[in-house]
């Protein structure tokens, strides 16, 4: 029954599969051929894709890096394997980083709001979302969720997941009131929020908040209160793949947004900057507003940015 369990979300994730005694071949995710060579053998616990050679011995690594929130739960509860319990495969994998990965989880309280069918007690909080703007697009493309229990009762909660689908951080917001808008996990803060869905080819938008990340657009990202510095690995990011840079911060952040620029400028990075006022923050602003000012920016020099700087004085 485990196996029949196991297969049926590898076919949720992968597609259907060409069945071959004990193993199945699927579309491979890796390098992404046109035909299936992707064999995976449930039984055994292995899988092998003979155009790009990856290969592992524990499936799970199939669930994590390509399924969603739900897949991996789901898988976890099967064979309650844990994220301890895939150190060694982990370790000792050709095609995955080396570094510890977060122990972070989502709270057990969490209900995804991007299933079809909900209960009841999300009304509230879809009420909430809708209230900020946010579409059912955006909801599922975010996967975001909602606690009624718990330490995080009464709030909608916007997972993040690296660059291997691994959670590695989350906001919550509240929905109900509560005096403290936000509360979020005690967790490594030094995170690339979303990178799974990042594209450093493109150029890239820094805002705040989620909400303005969201009203931004695809390839945004907020910095969640903190600031970009050399050390952490958002710059590294950028400057590695000397991406295009929008710089969309309150305007009550002008010294980050500085900070940023000067910084940004030094390593020869474009940047452009995003004029929010007299909102607030990139989240009170109409989607097409904020993109007609995205695409009227000029790009930042030295020079511009230091007369910029004296005609604020």
């Amino acid at each position: 029954m485990s196996i029949d369990n196991k297969l049926k979300i590898l076919k949720k994730i992968l597609g259907q599969a060409y069945n071959k005694t004990d193993e199945h071949l699927f579309f491979c995710p890796k390098c992404d051929h046109h035909k299936k060579k992707l064999s995976v053998n449930v039984k055994k616990n292995v899988f092998k894709c003979w155009v790009c050679d990856w290969s592992g011995k524990n499936l799970y690594r199939i669930v994590r890096s390509y399924g969603d929130v739900n897949s991996r739960y789901e898988w976890r509860s099967i064979t309650e394997e844990t994220e301890i319990e895939n150190f060694h495969d982990k370790l000792f994998s050709s095609d995955v980083n080396v570094e510890a990965k977060n122990s972070l989880v989502l709270p057990n309280e969490f209900i995804s709001l991007a299933n079809k069918n909900l209960p009841r007690t999300a009304a509230k909080p879809l009420n909430y979302l809708g209230s900020r703007s946010l579409t059912k697009e955006d909801i599922t493309k975010w996967k975001i969720g909602y606690c009624t229990t718990g330490k995080y009762a009464g709030r909608v909660v916007f997972p993040s997941f690296d660059q291997d689908g691994d959670l590695n951080y989350f906001v919550t917001r509240a929905y109900d009131n509560n005096w403290r808008k936000y509360l979020n996990p005690t967790a490594q803060r030094d995170i690339i929020f979303n990178h799974l869905y990042l594209d450093f080819s493109k150029d890239i938008t820094l805002v705040e908040g989620v909400f303005d990340a969201v009203t931004a657009g695809s390839n945004s990202v907020p910095l969640l209160g903190s600031t970009l510095t050399e050390r952490s690995k958002l710059f590294h990011e950028i400057v590695k793949n000397d991406t295009p840079t929008y710089l969309a911060l309150d305007p009550d952040a002008k010294r980050k947004t500085d900070k940023i620029i000067k910084l940004l400028l030094k390593y020869d990075v474009q940047v452009r900057e995003i004029d929010v006022v007299p909102y607030k923050d990139v989240g009170e602003m109409k989607r097409k507003e904020f993109l007609d000012r995205k695409h009227s920016t000029e790009v930042l020099t030295l020079d511009n940015y230091l007369l910029s700087r004296i005609k604020r004085i």
